[in-house]
């Protein structure tokens, strides 16, 4: 599901150019690539003339090595913040990498990078609260072992688009924000839910008695209800067209 869900994100990303939606030589820039799973939906689609810059040395030359046979796809091992080219872009993309760079400082630079009537796409994975009873019990083991991690302190998905819209317009750079959303439900086990979670800095970094309570927690909790989860994901996409500043 995540593959068709990649797919129309991509589609709405290409139909934003209008004139240039079959021009595959459009030059893209993505702004932490991480293994390049963003990469290979654009490549799929015949979009090869790619510049990456990732922060991390490892999975800078892994995805390095991935893309070996794509001459038009470099990889920047670099900070954004760092990061500095006379090349213009058509594109700018990120996922998750980009929430992490200070708006003041990513948004300035993003539209540094681009070219006149450039377009910055940037999308996140945004959370959906549940009230079904499995939710709820699952809720009342954050409480018991890590209540800072409760998803009621998580902003709704409204909340979360309204705040990254505003950062993008609030920066000056950026105007004709389109914002779409792609929503799929996907079936889990209570070992591959909780390796989901695993995924999460929040969990990662929790002292080891502590995670494998709470993991328990979440564990039996599932089971009360039944033999497997089925968790709401969503995809938050940021389409905005790169605003000519009156200097004068």
């Amino acid at each position: 599901m995540k593959d068709i869900v990649q797919i129309t994100l991509i589609n709405s990303i290409k139909t934003f150019f209008i004139t240039l939606i079959y021009n595959q030589r459009l030059t893209l820039l993505e702004i932490g690539c991480g293994t390049g799973k963003a990469t290979e939906g654009f490549i799929a689609q015949d979009f090869t003339n790619i510049t990456c810059i990732e922060y991390g040395e490892n999975l800078a030359k892994l995805t390095q090595d991935k893309f070996s046979a794509h001459p038009n796809v470099k990889i920047v091992h670099s900070a954004f913040e760092d990061w500095h080219s006379d090349d213009k872009y058509d594109l700018a993309f990120s996922g998750t990498a980009f929430h992490f760079i200070p708006a003041e400082i990513g948004y300035p630079n993003t539209a540094s990078s681009l070219k006149k009537d450039g377009v910055s796409a940037f999308f996140w994975f945004a959370h959906i609260a549940s009230d079904e009873p499995v939710y709820k019990s699952i809720r009342s083991a954050y409480q018991k072992y890590a209540p800072h991690l409760d998803d009621n302190t998580i902003p709704s998905i409204e909340e979360f688009i309204k705040e990254r819209s505003d950062l993008s317009l609030q920066s000056g750079h950026f105007h004709q924000l389109q914002v779409h959303t792609y929503k799929w439900d996907q079936i889990y086990t209570p070992q591959d839910y909780i390796g989901l979670l695993n995924t999460h800095s929040g969990h990662q970094v929790l002292p080891q008695e502590q995670k494998d309570n709470l993991f328990s927690g979440i564990e039996k909790a599932i089971l009360k209800h039944g033999e497997t989860i089925i968790k709401k994901h969503a995809v938050a996409l940021f389409l905005a067209r790169k605003k000519q500043l009156n200097l004068a």
